[in-house]
């Protein structure tokens, strides 16, 4: 390409109308369509498969693809004005799983009769949440998203690289969409334990939204996914917890008897760990990923990786865990319509790791 092509491409880009060139760095979030995994660029300095493409100081990865005119777009999604809370008690799941602290509620007073206070213990990873960027990182490298590392998080050169607050200084506002593979399954015989292993391939995805009217293909390659969409996967972790007794949970979901196999004790079902997979989480262009189970991918991974590695320290992509999908499953199959307005308000915490997501649909 000449260099005055090249100009005229990446001026484009710039004013949003044009395709995304994948060298012309950063990236302007207002692009009418991006490149594909094999197609990214390689980023001095960074892991192979790094999206850091939105600058050096980017704080925020996928979330800048929630621009203006994507989430008013989306606020047409908005036809019958119903509110579908999705986020479950902070004491739920009880026990938490992978051995989190439990949470704890105490009443303080403030002046004896007339005025109360809140007391909150709690992880951030103990019930409805975002994973953030400094949750997880790309283990060989021990990088999290955009460089950070360990020392940026924790100890004395400690810094706000990649914190939380940016999330809640941005907002998260935008399309959300819902694939049901625990109604799916159902329907289909798939008989399978949300608290075991189970695996949920790409396949099994094109199937279920098939089934509900979807074609899970970004829109760039003729289907339903537009950029900037936020996907949630139901896998059935909550419907199960809400059978149980606490004593099932502490054996069947925290296994907290098993000492020996640490994280390795715990099952869930989840996204599968396999290349279809990884292309069509990053091809699609979501701004953020949800599941309703503990880890949103099979636990224990069957590979070499982790999903969380990809989604998180090499796309810098918001990545939901046990979100309450369970009205929002039922409101969705009685309107056979499975989009919907979505906004969450994660917590403005300077430093912080990640949040509870104080998410809700809007129908």
């Amino acid at each position: 390409m000449s260099s005055i092509a090249q100009r005229l491409r990446q001026t484009t880009n710039f004013l949003g109308g044009g395709q995304q060139s994948p060298s012309s760095l950063p990236w302007n979030p207002d692009s009418a369509g991006f490149p594909r995994r094999k197609d990214l660029p390689r980023i001095d300095g960074a892991p192979e498969g790094a999206a850091w493409v939105w600058g050096k100081d980017d704080n925020i990865g996928r979330l800048n693809l929630l621009t203006p005119k994507r989430v008013l777009q989306a606020s047409s999604e908005i036809k019958t004005g119903e509110l579908v809370p999705l986020n479950l008690p902070l004491n739920n799941p009880e026990p938490p799983a992978f051995h989190r602290e439990d949470f704890k509620h105490t009443i303080k007073v403030v002046a004896d009769e007339v005025c109360f206070d809140d007391l909150y213990e709690l992880n951030t990873q103990s019930s409805t949440q975002w994973d953030g960027f400094r949750h997880f990182a790309h283990l060989p490298t021990k990088t999290f998203y955009n460089g950070t590392k360990a020392a940026d998080v924790k100890g004395p050169d400690a810094n706000l690289k990649c914190s939380i607050h940016h999330w809640s200084e941005h907002g998260i506002a935008g399309r959300g969409i819902l694939l049901d593979y625990r109604r799916y399954a159902k329907a289909n015989s798939i008989n399978y334990d949300p608290c075991s292993g189970h695996a949920i391939s790409f396949q099994e995805l094109v199937k279920c939204g098939k089934t509900q009217g979807i074609d899970i293909r970004p829109e760039s390659q003729g289907g339903d996914i537009k950029i900037g969409d936020i996907l949630l996967i139901r896998a059935g972790f909550v419907e199960r917890h809400g059978e149980l007794s606490l004593e099932e949970r502490q054996k069947v979901i925290a296994h907290q008897t098993d000492t020996e196999n640490g994280l390795e004790a715990f099952q869930f079902a989840g996204v599968k760990q396999e290349e279809e997979v990884i292309d069509w989480l990053h091809d699609c262009y979501f701004s953020g990923v949800v599941g309703d189970a503990p880890a949103f991918e099979r636990w224990p991974t069957q590979r070499p990786y982790l999903l969380h590695e990809y989604i998180l320290s090499l796309w810098g992509m918001p990545l939901g865990e046990m979100w309450n999908l369970e009205q929002l499953a039922t409101k969705c199959a009685e309107q056979k319509r499975w989009t919907f307005f979505l906004t969450s308000s994660p917590a403005n915490v300077k430093g912080g790791v990640s949040s509870h997501a104080n998410a809700i649909a809007i129908l």
